[in-house]
């Protein structure tokens, strides 16, 4: 496919495999990543740069395009948009201007489904973590801006029980842990005392499901993240109803 090709308007209908293949995740991508972490300078990149396109780029693109018709079954708002500048599937090249950490590539591939009005990464959406040892799924919100986190409070000191009864839930509880930086202290203006402080204290709203690169060659690889990603439907309910944004 061309990775740069839009999707149709109303999507694609017969890109979705046969239930038997998993063209995505294959043993190379995970070796290619690995060999990469142990040779992260520009010269064995561009030696090697082949494989990063066949093995790593263009199959997670080609998930990404076969994703569109599940993402639009979990929310019709959210994108999935094969590109990598301006797309769902970030560029493998760091951003060293301001790290101390000089390696020009990132040894991950990470897929990230927007909202349709969300205009950088500080806005909820679905994320795909893919690593050598380390898979994993999440959902939520990561370091939204002051006035997105205050919202965000503001809607649980609202509705607690529709907040506890979110994060309890089996679907969400069985299959999702909250992640992210909290505060030390209260936020400002917030009851020290009040029930739900350890998650007003939070600054990342994102739930975490883990699996293995076992899971990742599964044959039914684009139906299990839509059913994963589905049991945390609430959580995304919930930051959406705070931002007043349509979920």
């Amino acid at each position: 496919m061309d990775p740069e090709r839009p999707l149709p308007e109303n999507g694609p209908t017969n890109r979705i495999p046969a239930p038997m293949s998993n063209p995505y995740l294959k043993p190379e991508l995970f070796q290619f990543l690995r060999d990469l972490k142990a040779n992260n300078d520009r010269d064995w990149f561009n030696e090697n740069k082949y494989r990063y396109e066949q093995h790593v780029k263009e199959p997670l693109l080609d998930m990404i395009a076969d994703f569109a018709p599940l993402l639009s079954g979990l929310s019709p708002h959210y994108r999935a948009i094969p590109k990598t500048v301006g797309g769902s599937l970030f560029r493998i090249y760091r951003d060293v201007r301001f790290s101390k950490n000089k390696d020009p590539y990132k040894t991950v591939a990470g897929v990230h489904f927007r909202h349709e009005s969300a205009k950088n990464v500080h806005a909820p959406g679905y994320y795909f973590h893919i690593e050598p040892d380390n898979l994993f799924l999440a959902l939520g919100i990561w370091h939204p801006e002051s006035p997105t986190l205050l919202s965000i409070r503001n809607r649980m000191v609202e509705d607690p029980e529709g907040w506890e009864e979110m994060v309890q839930a089996s679907d969400f509880a069985g299959t999702y842990e909250l992640q992210g930086e909290s505060l030390k202290r209260a936020p400002k203006g917030f009851d020290p005392e009040h029930p739900l402080i350890d998650d007003l204290k939070r600054k990342d709203f994102i739930g975490v499901a883990r699996f293995d690169e076992a899971d990742a060659g599964r044959p039914d690889l684009l139906p299990f993240l839509a059913d994963t990603w589905d049991k945390g439907t609430a959580l995304m309910r919930f930051l959406s109803g705070a931002l007043d944004i349509p979920f």
